[in-house]
């Protein structure tokens, strides 16, 4: 079976991971800093906050942009949940909005009819690899006196018109689960150009307290303060060596996913039951996700029916995703339903990932469109 999505570890990821586990270090120890200013160099940010997880890295970032109980944050309809959950973990209302028919990104122009009174912010989700619309976004961000939010967690290595994700807005979420483009094992970081929200975040992920072991141990003082209340959120050093490792690898696995997605670009472009999902002229995608809608109704079948049949020809296909607001828990909990966003449950019923990877290579790619063209053809 070729798998949707996996990690690609070599034997210098794993000597660096080795050399941590050596160390004095565990964790709070300075493989953490280390982490945080090579990630914030190469997204261009001034700031980088190493977490535990892409949830905690959500998480954190509404905790520093204040949301409470009744505030309002417009979320994209498909996303993975915690893209929406880590609104509600601070009491607030995530508010669904549709999404654009060909590339699947927020749509703008839903963004607007949403803002009420109690909107605080905007969450923007990359989604599978391709930024957002930031200008039109930023705009109505700035009209409305709402904080931007970049759910870059597949976007790694992207860029939007000259500038990189992760640069572009107030807070940037990234993800190193092992199905993105570089991994920790788990963890997630958070960039800004924003000191006081860097702070906040970094008291947030060690229970609320101000200063760390390792900082305390440099003053040779026991004292702490909690000031706030935090979680443990940490990352250890051992998952930033990895991280550090790994993102020396980012520039040829970007390159190399980049490749794949153009080879199935090309093999897919005959096929009227297949079409991917477009990409606009002013980004440079970075294919965490290659997603495709299959043409049910064309193909006389219904998804359940084509991905099954993929799985049969080896193909470890998956989905991506639900639309949020129709898990059970947001159904019961906010009394969404079916009907809220169209385009979202009509692309739903139809789109199936393929595989995309740093390690895939042309002969299973090769195996992937030839998979696909059985099925649909």
């Amino acid at each position: 079976m070729i798998p949707y999505g996996r990690q690609l570890i070599d034997d210098e990821d794993i000597k660096c991971v080795i050399d941590v586990l050596q160390s004095d270090w565990l964790t709070t120890g300075p493989k953490i800093a280390e982490f945080e200013k090579e990630f914030a160099k190469s997204v261009g940010a001034k700031y980088a906050v190493a977490v535990s997880s892409g949830t905690a890295a959500l998480h954190a970032a509404m905790h520093a942009i204040g949301i409470k109980k009744n505030d309002e944050v417009i979320v994209p309809a498909i996303s993975f949940a915690v893209s929406a959950n880590c609104v509600v973990f601070q009491g607030g209302r995530p508010v669904f909005a549709d999404v654009e028919a060909d590339t699947l990104l927020l749509n703008p122009a839903e963004v607007e009819k949403k803002i009420t009174n109690n909107t605080k912010a905007i969450i923007a989700v990359d989604y599978a690899g391709q930024p957002c619309d930031y200008d039109k976004l930023r705009d109505i961000a700035k009209k409305n006196n709402l904080l931007l939010i970049d759910d870059a967690c597949h976007a790694l290595g992207a860029v939007y018109k000259n500038c990189r994700v992760g640069s572009i807005a107030d807070l940037n979420i990234f993800s190193f689960h092992p199905v993105k483009h570089i991994t920790c094992g788990e963890g997630g970081m958070i960039t800004t150009d924003d000191s006081a929200y860097a702070k906040k975040m970094r008291i947030f992920r060690n229970h609320g307290i101000a200063t760390d072991h390792h900082q305390r141990q440099a003053q040779g003082s026991w004292y702490y303060e909690m000031v706030d209340l935090g979680y443990n959120y940490r990352i250890t050093d051992f998952q930033c060596a990895l991280g550090l490792s790994q993102l020396l690898k980012l520039p040829d696995w970007l390159v190399h996913r980049r490749e794949i997605a153009a080879y199935y670009d090309e093999s897919f472009s005959g096929i009227e039951a297949v079409t991917p999902l477009t990409v606009k002229n002013y980004v440079e995608h970075a294919y965490h996700l290659y997603v495709v809608k299959f043409d049910t109704k064309k193909m006389n079948r219904d998804r359940k029916d084509i991905f099954h049949s993929l799985r049969e020809e080896g193909i470890g296909v998956n989905v991506h995703y639900i639309p949020i607001y129709l898990h059970p828990f947001y159904q019961k909990t906010f009394g969404t339903n079916r009907g809220l966003c169209p385009i979202a449950e009509a692309a739903y019923d139809q789109i199936i990932s393929l595989p995309m990877y740093n390690g895939l290579s042309q002969g299973d790619a090769e195996k992937v469109v030839k998979a696909v063209k059985k099925v649909a053809l």
